[in-house]
């Protein structure tokens, strides 16, 4: 088999010639190694901030890549990485892996079984990511009542069409919301749609999931959550839970990242989606405005974003560019504001 190297990681991969899917006997996805990067960072700044150490669960392990590279690059945060995969091919190179990167024993498990039997099985853990192709959805259940108080959950999703609003149905069947269909803001709407959709699985058990840290990238939508348990909390995130415009969601209206956190992993790593977001975080406004969108609604040029963003600032207003699009922007300023500097910029 080849091998690939990944952050600190050599990983043995099956040789395959097909785009990454599903029935892939060993998944694993090269366009992932940021996704893989942020757990490893956000782990790492957890552990050391709260100085603990995480039992972490990997229900659809594919080749082990992520967790061998939060041995590897995040050990003195791991106390044990659970490795799980119902495919047995798949367990046999996550053996290999593990072996080629010389972790002991100690620091991995190994199992052969359906993501939820195993969740089920084996629960009170501090760290649980949900990395499906397609939806969370089936994992969510068993994932959440495996949470032990004060864990992390990380869940990604990458059937972006129905919460972008292509197919509506099937977004309101799967995720209790309305999309926003064909709006310029719609991947920030889906966002928070998956995010509600987390949220109220974890309500059914009393479970208080708070996002510490979402992201929209190219195909995926993720989340990562804290875990506190309690009626009166859970009862406080869900009064965030809101519809927009009269036609949009309900979906998550509160804050999508811990600031700290952002800018913490941010000076940890130079990947320009993660220096958006620690600028983007510091305003709570939502949704982000979708510059050339308006610009074309009211018929006027399209300025510099840079030009716009320093206007905006030097009117009083915090602006900075989203990580959701690149002709983007959120801000405290109003529509009609945006609009009068931008006027005053391609006179």
């Amino acid at each position: 088999m080849p091998q690939i190297i990944e952050g600190k990681a050599r990983i043995y991969i099956p040789r395959t010639k097909q785009i990454p899917t599903k029935d892939m006997p060993v998944f694993y996805n090269p366009a992932m190694a940021l996704n893989r990067t942020i757990s490893v960072l956000i782990i790492s700044y957890i552990a050391k901030k709260e100085k603990r150490k995480f039992r972490i669960a990997l229900p659809l392990a594919g080749s082990g890549i992520r967790g061998i590279r939060l041995i590897l690059e995040a050990n003195q945060a791991v106390k044990e990485i659970l490795f799980n995969d119902i495919n047995k091919k798949a367990t046999r190179v996550i053996k290999k892996n593990l072996t080629l990167n010389k972790i002991p024993e100690t620091k991995a498990k190994i199992f052969n079984k359906d993501a939820n039997l195993f969740l089920i099985e084996n629960k009170g853990f501090d760290y649980i990511d949900i990395d499906p192709f397609g939806s969370p959805n089936p994992f969510l259940d068993a994932a959440i009542k495996a949470l032990s108080r004060n864990a992390i959950l990380a869940v990604t999703a990458t059937d972006t069409a129905p919460l972008a609003g292509t197919y509506p149905k099937t977004c309101l069947r799967k995720y209790w919301a309305r999309p926003a269909a064909k709006h310029p803001s719609a991947h920030e709407f889906a966002l928070r749609i998956l995010i509600r959709k987390v949220q109220l699985i974890a309500a059914q058990y009393e479970k208080a999931l708070t996002p510490i840290y979402s992201y929209y990238r190219q195909h995926y939508y993720r989340a990562f959550f804290t875990c506190e348990k309690g009626a009166t909390k859970t009862d406080r995130l869900l009064a965030y839970h809101k519809t927009i415009e009269n036609k949009i969601g309900p979906l998550w209206t509160g804050p999508l990242w811990n600031n700290a956190l952002a800018k913490a992993i941010a000076k940890m790593h130079e990947a320009t989606l993660l220096k958006r977001i620690a600028e983007e975080c510091k305003i709570s406004n939502f949704p982000f405005i979708q510059y050339h969108a308006l610009c074309k609604k009211n018929q006027l040029p399209i300025p510099k974003l840079t030009s716009l963003i320093a206007e905006l600032k030097k009117a009083g207003f915090k602006a900075a560019r989203t990580h959701f699009s690149d002709y983007g922007i959120r801000t405290t300023a109003k529509e009609k504001d945006i609009v009068k500097i931008i006027k005053q910029l391609t006179r």
